[in-house]
């Protein structure tokens, strides 16, 4: 069996970049990818401006403590203070974000000041630049504002509205086949019978590439039958990026999936050392790229967060890096035996300063109990025999509780389902 780290590593030799672009507005910009570096068009903020509430004053006519300035006129946001003359130890109100006069070099702020009709006194000594945000403050013109590669979110999006750019050259969506495969399967809503079940896979593929640059082709299911596998196969490889199956990939009579793959096109790697996961057969079938998923329901989720999501961003052309985990301390111990890397599905919460995790009960692969009921994944290494309780694993955050780290308090009766 392949590592994962090699099958990692062999699925990015696969993947060639997606290279046509295309200009959205920043209304219709949220998850798309940046084509090029975005230059700011402006400085920053494009005026000296105030810091804060007060008044603006030239700190070369004086700065002490008792040091008296006549107010004449105020400048509010949007609504500049100006005057062709000014009297000496003038004075301006000022409010935040307004525009600081030219000939003003420092803001004192309104309360460190004693005001009696249009004159102020100084109480408390002010420095040359007090208060002021100067012009590029936050970026200057010309500066990067993004660098490609970038995925957009919203405070991209407000960077970008926020140096005047309506517009943005983005990567192509990604042109996304997936199907599931399996005589059993039935979609919600219908009726089943007997030994049929319904696709939860394929839902929960769609589910998970919401948030990613993704045109979505969804072939439905497809039965255990080879020739309806290759048509599907063979019919849109032409059109897309990516085929994305789940099921049939195995080593079962009924799994077509893989050897209709070595017939059409290319079989680079089969069979990795997952735990669960270890059936995800890739590929590619002229300049598409596949990956076949296992058909048991956290296989296919714990394969999407290893392969997809790294397979798409790539095509994407975003800077690919592994799923970020973070240390968490064993509150329970867990079995597992040599061999696989193990991904466990876990609850992760904090106990005063220290974050803690324990497994959602029994982890067989089709239970998406354990899923529902998990906010997390405990990497167990591959080199390592059970561990007990006290041990520092590390977690991986499930992408539904990325916002918020320990938003799902513990379920006593997780840790007794068996």
């Amino acid at each position: 069996m392949l590592s994962i780290d090699n099958a990692v590593t062999r699925l990015a030799s696969l993947i060639t970049p997606i290279k046509e672009t295309e200009s959205v507005a920043i209304a219709e910009a949220s998850q798309r990818v940046v084509a090029n570096d975005v230059m700011a068009p402006v400085s920053l903020p494009p005026f000296n401006s105030s810091a804060m509430d007060g008044y603006a004053i030239n700190t070369s006519e004086g700065n002490d403590v008792g040091t008296e300035y006549r107010v004449v006129g105020t400048s509010f946001a949007g609504k500049p203070f100006e005057a062709d003359d000014v009297p000496a130890r003038a004075a301006v109100r000022i409010f935040t974000g307004a525009a600081v006069p030219d000939w003003t070099d420092a803001v004192v702020l309104q309360e460190n000041v004693e005001r009696q009709d249009r004159a102020i006194r100084l109480n408390e000594p002010v420095t040359s630049g007090d208060n002021i945000r100067l012009i590029g403050h936050d970026i200057q013109e010309g500066e990067r504002l993004l660098r490609q590669g970038t995925k957009l979110g919203a405070f991209d999006i407000s960077w970008l509205a926020a140096c005047g750019v309506a517009e943005v050259s983005v990567v192509r969506l990604a042109r996304i086949a997936l199907f599931s495969t399996g005589d059993e399967l039935q979609d919600p809503g219908q009726s089943l019978s007997k030994g049929q079940i319904y696709d939860s896979n394929r839902t929960a593929l769609k589910e998970l590439l919401r948030s990613k640059p993704v045109e979505i082709q969804d072939l439905g299911r497809l039965p255990d039958d080879p020739i309806e596998i290759e048509r599907a196969i063979a019919s849109n490889s032409k059109s897309v990026d990516l085929i994305v199956t789940s099921g049939g990939v195995s080593v079962g009579d009924a799994d077509y999936v893989r050897p209709v793959i070595e017939q059409l096109g290319e079989l680079t790697f089969w069979n990795v050392a997952l735990k669960p996961g270890k059936p995800i057969a890739v590929g590619s079938i002229g300049n598409a790229l596949f990956l076949g998923l296992p058909g048991n329901p956290v296989s296919t989720v714990v394969t999407y967060l290893l392969f997809v999501a790294r397979a798409v961003d790539a095509l994407s052309s975003m800077a690919t890096t592994g799923p970020l985990t973070i240390p968490a301390v064993l509150t329970v111990p867990l079995r597992h035996s040599k061999g696989r890397r193990e991904y466990q599905r876990g609850i992760l919460s904090r106990n005063g300063n220290t974050l803690c995790v324990q497994a959602t009960g029994d982890q067989s692969s089709n239970r998406l109990a354990t899923l529902a009921d998990a906010n997390c994944l405990i990497l167990v290494p591959e080199t390592v025999d059970s561990m007990a309780e006290g041990d520092v694993v590390d977690v991986l955050l499930l992408p539904n509780e990325a916002h918020h780290i320990v938003n799902k308090p513990i379920d006593p009766s997780a840790r007794e389902r068996t």
